[in-house]
């Protein structure tokens, strides 16, 4: 089963990027880019979805533009 989540993304002041999500309930992940940030979002949803359905579940996500990640 594929199931499209919509993550915010914002870059903190630090210098590294967070990601939430208002679609899974307690998503949150932070990286150094944005590429690592989501990547740890997809594992943080896999395993929160997990819990939720009792079940594995591999999360879909739609690959970013090249121009977004170079923001």
């Amino acid at each position: 089963m594929e199931r499209i989540i919509n993550i915010h993304i914002e870059k903190l002041p630090e210098g590294v990027y967070l990601a939430t999500s208002s679609d899974i309930q307690g998503l949150i992940s932070q990286g150094r880019t944005i590429t690592e940030t989501i990547g740890i979002a997809r594992d943080v949803a896999k395993k929160l979805i997990e819990a939720q359905q009792g079940k594995e579940f591999e999360p879909t996500l739609i690959p970013v533009p090249d121009n977004f990640l170079n923001a």
